[in-house]
């Protein structure tokens, strides 16, 4: 199942300001990290939003686990997401493009038809999304490069290392399959 951030998450900025700071102490542990840019007009050799996340994934230590380029088309990217979120290989899905206003920017309405369960946390930015089942984060940034480098520098390098304290998304990784082990 998967859990979905859009693009700036209020919780994790407030646990930023709060006590952000990595514990060289504890063993870095790499995530495996699928990349979608959504467009109907970039190429891989146009798709900077897509390598911006790249480059600073694999700078961070990271794996990353697939990488496509998808049109705005609703059923396309939900499948994609769905394959990702089925696949061992995955732990987490950053999307790029396709979140703006238009009738053409579906990427957003495709990560609800994925989820199951949409639960508000700390406040209307920041959701969680929870389904039946857990394992891969799924993140909805905006298709600039700008952005795409605010997300990633500002939340989720540290949130995606385990290091982070006082919390990050990894550390809870193993916890979001308790539903799988009651069974």
């Amino acid at each position: 199942a998967c859990y979905l951030s859009h693009a700036y998450l209020l919780q994790t900025l407030a646990c930023e300001i709060a006590m952000s700071r990595i514990d060289e102490t504890i063993e870095f542990v790499p995530v495996r990290i699928a990349v979608l840019t959504v467009s109907d007009t970039r190429q891989l050799a146009e798709d900077k939003s897509g390598q911006t996340l790249v480059d600073r994934i694999e700078a961070a230590g990271h794996a990353i686990a697939d990488r496509k380029i998808l049109p705005d088309e609703r059923v396309e990217i939900a499948d994609q997401l769905r394959a990702w979120c089925e696949s061992d290989d995955v732990d987490v899905v950053i999307s790029t493009g396709g979140t703006g206003l238009t009738g053409r920017d579906v990427t957003v309405e495709a990560h609800r038809d994925v989820y199951e369960k949409e639960i508000d946390a700390f406040g209307a930015i920041f959701t969680i999304v929870s389904m039946q089942k857990i394992g891969t984060y799924l993140f909805a940034l905006p298709g600039s490069p700008g952005a795409c480098k605010d997300a990633w520098d500002e939340i989720l390098v540290r949130q995606l290392d385990y290091r982070h304290k006082p919390c990050n998304f990894v550390e809870i990784m193993p916890r979001l399959d308790e539903h799988l082990r009651r069974k």
